[in-house]
Formats: structure tokens, C-alpha cells, sequence
């Protein structure tokens, strides 16, 4: 396979993906991502299949249910219509049936402490990080080129080293690394989790590398410092216990990290990161 189609073919995959997270409160169809990548309904459901070695509509069905997992947990206020709607479902009906079959719970059993216990079986370790400096304040939009990694583990390394490679080539010297967050790692299998590895780059910043703006937007921001595997640990505080009784909510944007030391690069695997999550008043 040629280089260029190779390119091009993961920047089709990479703009369908921060299409469906950015619309997933909307009926996406096969016709409109298509037509967002200028290619034949076939042609983009076939590069779509090879490329994530999966379908395309059991994805976005995937991406609804761990998004409304997680606004389950942290959206105290809202009810489980108001989220099954937010996540693309306008049968309630629908939505609980799909969500029992997923995560062996309803909502309400999910929402009351079901979450709790199925984050049990994928990570052992529970923390509070109640000292922690938190502020609540606008971020800015941020112009991004990134590469996408499935699964979270010590394998993102290598994303990363490719991601600094390239930014080598491309003469960027210095320049902010971020990661995105799609899933909640403490509620999603680890193989399954959608990262992103991403540098801040100017906006008419021109290369062959997928880009995407993090738009501007209400955050919950936490200064973090650790080692590798306590950002687990410290997502599921923030989900399960910071969020809920916040007096915020989170929206369906993904948190990201803004590293001022990557553990991913760095041999000694401490961190030093800035940690913003997307919320919304409770009025």
C-alpha cells in the first residue's frame, strides 16, 4: 500500500471517529459520513471495516452506550431519558434494553452502584485525591495534529515516540503535547479505549497528519503529578466521587491532558500533567 493512501485512509477512519464522538447525541447515518469524506457510501464502509476491524454501526452503538455509562455516574441531575437523548436514543425503551445487554445492569442499577462494581473487576486499586488543586475555568480551543492508539496500556509509548518523529520532519520545535480521552478507562476495558496522542500545532499548520480542534469550553481543571497507572486511579476519583457531588455535570466532549512530562516518554514513567474535563452548571 502506498503511503499516501495508507494517509489517506486513516485520515478518513480519524475524521469519521471525531465526527461520530463530537455528533453522538444525533442519528449519524452512512450516507452523511460518506459525504463528510467525499467517497462512495460502499467505498467508506469498506475502508471503515478494514481499518478498525470493525462495523461501523456496532461502533457508534459501542460509543453511545460508554458515553451514557459514564454520564450515568457523573450527571446526578439528569434524568436516564434526558441522557439516553444526549447519547443518540430517542427510545427509552431501546436504550435500556441495549445498555442491560452491554453492561449487565439497568441504568438504575448502574447509576445507584452497579457502576462501582463493575469498575471493581477492571481496576483493583481505589484512591481519593481529595488534596488536589482544582479550578473551574473556560479553556481555550486548541488546534491539534494527533494519531490515534486503541487501548490504553504502556504500548501508547510507541504512538508517541512516532508522533514526536513527526513532528521532527515537520520542523515543530516547540509545541504542547495532549492526549484525548474518549472512554472512561475505569468503566471501558483498557483494550478497548480510544486515545489520542496529539501536539498543538498552529492552524494553518498544512501536513499530511490528521488534525482536530478541541474547542472552547466550561473545564473542571486538576494539576496532576505520579507515576504510570496512577491516572487510572485518578480518573476513576474524578468519575465516581469528585464529579458527582460537584454541583457540575460533564457534557459529551472528551477530557484531555495537557503533559508538561509524559510518562509515555519519559524511562523514569512519572507524570506531570494538567487534567481538564468538560462540564456544564447545575442550575
Amino acid at each position: 500500500m502506498k503511503k499516501d493512501t495508507k494517509q489517506q485512509r486513516a485520515n478518513i477512519v480519524n475524521k469519521t471517529l471525531f465526527y461520530i464522538y463530537k455528533n453522538i447525541d444525533t442519528n449519524i447515518s452512512l450516507e452523511e459520513l460518506a459525504k463528510l469524506n467525499s467517497v462512495s457510501k460502499y467505498h467508506f464502509h469498506r475502508i471503515f471495516k478494514e481499518e478498525t476491524k470493525q462495523n461501523l454501526f456496532d461502533f457508534i452503538t459501542s460509543i453511545r452506550l460508554q458515553k451514557a455509562a459514564n454520564l450515568l455516574i457523573t450527571n446526578q441531575y439528569s434524568t436516564i431519558s434526558e441522557i439516553a437523548n444526549m447519547c443518540g436514543y430517542s427510545s427509552h425503551s431501546s436504550f435500556i434494553k441495549a445498555f442491560k445487554q452491554k453492561f449487565s445492569y439497568t441504568p438504575t442499577a448502574w447509576r445507584k452502584s452497579g457502576h462501582k462494581e463493575y469498575s471493581k473487576n477492571l481496576i483493583g486499586e481505589h484512591r481519593r485525591f481529595d488534596k488536589i488543586d482544582i479550578k473551574i475555568e473556560v479553556s481555550k480551543e486548541r488546534f491539534c495534529a494527533y494519531i490515534r492508539h486503541k487501548g490504553y496500556d504502556k504500548s501508547i509509548s510507541k504512538t508517541w515516540q512516532k508522533l514526536k518523529a513527526l513532528a521532527y520532519e515537520y520542523n515543530l520545535k516547540e509545541y504542547k503535547e495532549i492526549a484525548l480521552h474518549h472512554d472512561n478507562p475505569t468503566i471501558t476495558p483498557l483494550s478497548e479505549c480510544n486515545y489520542v496522542a496529539a501536539i498543538e500545532v498552529p492552524k494553518d499548520f498544512k501536513s499530511n497528519i490528521s488534525t482536530l480542534e478541541i474547542p472552547k469550553t466550561l473545564c473542571a481543571v486538576f494539576k496532576l503529578k505520579g507515576v504510570y497507572g496512577d491516572v487510572l486511579a485518578f480518573l476513576r476519583y474524578v468519575y465516581h466521587y469528585w464529579l458527582p457531588s460537584s454541583g457540575y455535570e460533564a457534557t459529551t466532549l472528551p477530557s484531555y491532558v495537557i503533559y508538561h512530562k509524559n510518562h509515555f516518554l519519559n524511562e523514569d514513567n512519572q507524570f506531570d500533567l494538567t487534567f481538564y474535563l468538560p462540564v456544564k452548571v447545575i442550575y
